[in-house]
């Protein structure tokens, strides 16, 4: 679990972008190549601590991993009333 208010703005960053990601039509192969990438680039930046950027992406690797976070709501179809 992330404590540290700046891992946390990381993780919800990088959740927010995976479903975007998704609702524009890339799936879980390419998501998880967008998620290295922004991983690395967390890495190369210094952003915080090595072992926080281990936490955040052992919780965005679940998060991609739950398929409910990616499910779109479908509407409830109306009752035909004769």
């Amino acid at each position: 679990m992330l404590q540290d208010a700046l891992s946390v703005r990381f993780y919800q960053r990088i959740t927010d972008a995976l479903v975007d990601q998704w609702n524009r039509g890339y799936r879980t192969d390419e998501l998880r190549l967008y998620l290295d990438g922004y991983l690395a680039a967390m890495r190369h930046a210094d952003a915080v601590e090595p072992f926080q950027i281990h936490r955040i992406e052992e919780e965005a690797i679940r998060f991609l991993h739950d398929g409910s976070n990616f499910a779109v709501p479908q509407p409830e179809p109306e009752p035909d009333y004769y």
